[in-house]
């Protein structure tokens, strides 16, 4: 990696003194600790987008245009240098290199992670958006296998608020504000184990279904 988690605490205390964002914190502990590509994204006031389109179809819940994405292991004058471009721009992580989302209503989520968490089950990290969404973060391959998966645990023809997150597709991190609507939070905090080697879907996807099924039932 491109520094040391003490250079992240560096980072950390001088966003006073130097005037660093407490996004370009987190951007860097993103990229030097957990090992995660970000890159920068808009933001929403009052439903209106900061990248500037007034008919956007999506305020403050995607990337830049002309953003580049900060790779994992990036140095700090690196991580510096690109939140020096977008001031005040949101982190989001693009899904589907490091990680697909099991994304489930907040209600669900909340009670399948106690679940999960009794029955010993390994989990990855695991945020909660102002919209009232569960994020699960999942080894890659998640989204492309979800179809199968469901049919194999008998699923498939189930109406489940559940779906999966791959490549393309990206979530805001926190501390950043989504859409406007207030800040992401973890529930589940990355850690080194979990941010390199987020769980299979298969081992929570069970549990999650059933969940759903019963919220909407």
């Amino acid at each position: 990696m491109g520094f040391t988690i003490g250079g992240i605490r560096d980072m950390r205390s001088g966003t006073r003194r130097r005037g660093r964002t407490t996004e370009g914190a987190a951007v860097a502990e993103y990229t030097g600790l957990w090992g995660w590509d970000v890159i920068p994204g808009a933001r929403a006031v009052a439903g209106v987008c900061s990248c500037g389109d007034a008919s956007c179809p999506a305020p403050g819940a995607h990337p830049f245009d002309f953003a580049q994405v900060v790779p994992a292991g990036a140095t700090l004058d690196e991580v510096t240098a690109a939140c020096a471009q977008f001031p005040g721009a949101a982190v989001l992580l693009p899904v589907g290199r490091s990680f697909d989302v099991l994304e489930v209503a907040e209600a669900a989520g909340r009670r399948a992670l106690v679940r999960l968490e009794r029955m010993g089950i390994p989990l990855g990290p695991v945020s909660v958006t102002p919209d009232g969404r569960t994020h699960f973060f999942v080894a890659p391959g998640a989204a492309a296998a979800l179809p199968e998966l469901l049919y194999r645990m008998g699923w498939d023809d189930a109406d489940l608020d559940l779906r999966c997150l791959g490549p393309g597709a990206y979530v805001t991190a926190p501390p950043s504000d989504q859409a406007g609507l207030g800040h992401v939070r973890w529930l589940r905090p990355p850690s080194l184990d979990t941010a390199a080697r987020p769980p299979q879907a298969r081992l929570l996807l069970g549990t999650l279904a059933y969940i759903c099924h019963r919220h909407l039932t």
